[in-house]
């Protein structure tokens, strides 16, 4: 087989599941780099079909069943990284980020008991390494393993650049890739995945978001060099930067029902285990929206529900407030019956940009999506109080406040308006509206820290650059 000249390098961007989509597929990141010359293949473990939505080239990964022992391996993995994160610093936060245990059938009895006797007596970094080599181990014994090392050996990339550090579907291709000698990457997925202990792969490189996440990664995972890391931005936000996507006033109004004179605002919802009483805060937002309404504003609210929520838990308040709330549904797909078989799609890309654009601002419990209206100028209210329907058993959605990520913000109580209480939430809307609040000016140095600052929209730029850089090693 002749060689891959500089001009003709082969990269497989391997997804082991859909949340690389958004950055990787339905960006301008394949045009950019063949634009540099490379010769680019999707190594696709999803259900989305890339080459049928998109006409992209790609290969199908068939068998995606990974070792038995890989779930409560990485559980374990996970439970003593983040002791070991709560041993170094003395940080109470880290004890917030495990996933429960279940004890209620013989069979999690088992797996439950494993992960605790490792996350009290495996707590080191020795620990952690065995429990690493032994998931490793795992995934090289499966059949699976076997045939995408087949489909590596047959094409010979050059490169296996994987979308998301965080996936078990993940181990076997790299290992594959690692053990036939073929360069690996890895994408860190989101700017909270790095504290919660999220990483399952090991690479040759880690292109990060920021500074503050080169940091980070350095800091969990020493073994990690500074050599290793390259900061790009994400190509996350980029699409905010596209000005052809953006819909006229009228255009965007009548498409989706709404006037043109009224002043919009954004609900966007979130997923059922960081708000799982995220109903009671649209409620909120629509009493505090009737009110102001009373008061003489023309105002409305945009629901936006997290793509990946079926419970029906909002229906009831979207049918009481259907004079203030008009839903804007994303545009995912279901490839399947599963809630990790539904799609994002390209076009929603562009129906989250008009949303942002043509609202006053969010209101969210605190997800990424402030960056996402920040960069359009508009402002953030995050609620921070509990709902009176919270029992026990029931997360609450005040610790989401104080995990690791949230100490990114210059100035905590400017970087955003805070609701701690529903009447803040009226108030933080009409400052809004009335110019007497404005979080701006500090969520976009916010934005500075967790993104590379400069030239944010240059993200998938800079990821071919570097991976020229390591092509040339």
């Amino acid at each position: 087989m002749a060689l891959n000249t500089p001009q003709n390098k082969k990269i497989f961007i391997l997804f082991p599941d859909g949340v690389g989509l958004r950055n990787f597929a339905f960006t301008q990141f394949k045009e950019i780099g063949e634009e540099q010359g490379f010769d680019i293949t999707y190594w696709n473990n999803t259900i989305f079909p890339l080459q049928e939505e998109l006409g992209y080239q790609e290969i199908k990964i068939a068998s995606t069943k990974i070792h038995p022992k890989t779930p409560v391996l990485n559980h374990a993995r996970k439970r003593v990284e983040l002791s070991l994160s709560r041993k170094r610093t003395n940080d109470k936060v880290y004890r917030t980020y495990r996933f429960p245990l279940r004890w209620n059938s013989l069979k999690n009895l088992v797996k439950s008991s494993f992960v605790k006797y490792h996350e009290k007596f495996s707590a080191s970094q020795k620990g952690w390494q065995q429990l690493v080599d032994q998931m490793y181990a795992a995934e090289r014994s499966t059949q699976r393993y076997l045939e995408v090392k087949a489909q590596l050996s047959e094409h010979r990339p050059d490169l296996v650049f994987c979308t998301t550090q965080r996936a078990t579907q993940a181990i076997a291709p790299i290992l594959a890739a690692q053990d036939l000698g073929i360069k690996t990457a890895c994408w860190i997925y989101s700017w909270d995945n790095l504290p919660k202990g999220m990483s399952t792969i090991e690479t040759d490189y880690y292109f990060v978001w920021s500074e503050l996440m080169k940091a980070q990664l350095l800091e969990y995972y020493p073994k990690t060099k500074p050599e290793q890391i390259f900061v790009t931005g994400t190509p996350q936000f980029e699409p905010h930067y596209d000005m052809d996507i953006l819909l006229s006033r009228k255009q965007f109004c009548q498409e989706h029902g709404l006037s043109e004179t009224t002043r919009y605002i954004c609900f966007s919802g979130d997923d059922q285990t960081t708000s799982p009483l995220d109903q009671y805060y649209l409620e909120d937002t629509a009493v505090a929206v009737r009110k102001l309404k009373e008061e003489g504003f023309d105002i409305g609210i945009i629901y936006r529900q997290v793509p990946i929520d079926f419970t029906g838990r909002y229906d009831d308040v979207l049918e009481k407030y259907s004079d203030v709330i008009t839903p804007i549904a994303p545009l995912w797909k279901p490839m399947g019956q599963q809630w990790n078989q539904v799609m994002p799609t390209k076009a929603d890309f562009a129906r989250l940009v008009n949303t942002c654009y043509h609202s006053e601002l969010v209101v969210n419990i605190c997800s990424s999506m402030v960056f996402d209206f920040v960069i359009h100028g508009k402002p953030t209210i995050y609620p921070n109080y509990e709902q009176p329907q919270l029992t026990n058993g029931t997360r609450d959605i005040g610790q989401n406040y104080e995990y690791v990520h949230f100490r990114s913000m210059p100035e905590r109580e400017k970087s955003v308006v805070w609701a701690f209480n529903k009447l803040d939430i009226y108030k933080g809307i009409k400052g809004i509206l009335c110019g007497e609040l404005n979080p701006v000016p500090v969520t976009r140095q916010w934005y500075g820290i967790v993104n590379k600052p400069e030239s944010p929209e240059k993200a998938s730029e800079r990821i071919w650059e570097e991976i020229q850089q390591i092509m040339e090693k």
